[in-house]
């Protein structure tokens, strides 16, 4: 058994965002996806992401609003969201006092969709473009 700390994992700054990736575990080789935590500031928003990968998040603190194809969804704290290859999404903390706290998995669909352009990027060029 191994277990994950976001409070004491390695982070950096993205943008507005503090990511910490999962990466810094060494695991690349023995799981089937890619893993992070990722900490909206109070009263802030992240860029527009869209990548090839499917993306799984979970409001870990706080509560996330959502914007996606143009509709926004609250998720309070433990409901989670599933994002489709190249789905373009903001998530947004419009809590002016505390942080927004979220855990994504996301990996390479199995199949490639029609949404899913070839020359897209994926989730890590995306984030470290910003």
């Amino acid at each position: 058994m191994r277990t994950f700390d976001s409070t004491s994992a390695d982070s950096a700054t993205v943008g507005p965002l503090e990511v910490a990736r999962w990466e810094q575990y060494g695991l690349q080789a023995t799981m089937p996806f890619g893993a992070m935590w990722y900490t909206v500031p109070a009263g802030g928003s992240s860029p527009r992401d869209c990548h090839p990968e499917l993306e799984l998040s979970i409001v870990i603190e706080g509560t996330a609003f959502v914007e996606s194809n143009a509709s926004t969804v609250e998720l309070p704290r433990g409901s989670a969201i599933l994002f489709d290859s190249a789905e373009p999404h903001v998530i947004s903390n419009r809590d002016q006092r505390a942080p927004l706290t979220i855990f994504s998995a996301y990996w390479l669909p199995l199949e490639p969709t029609a949404s899913s352009p070839a020359q897209a990027g994926t989730r890590e060029e995306e984030l470290a473009s910003v």
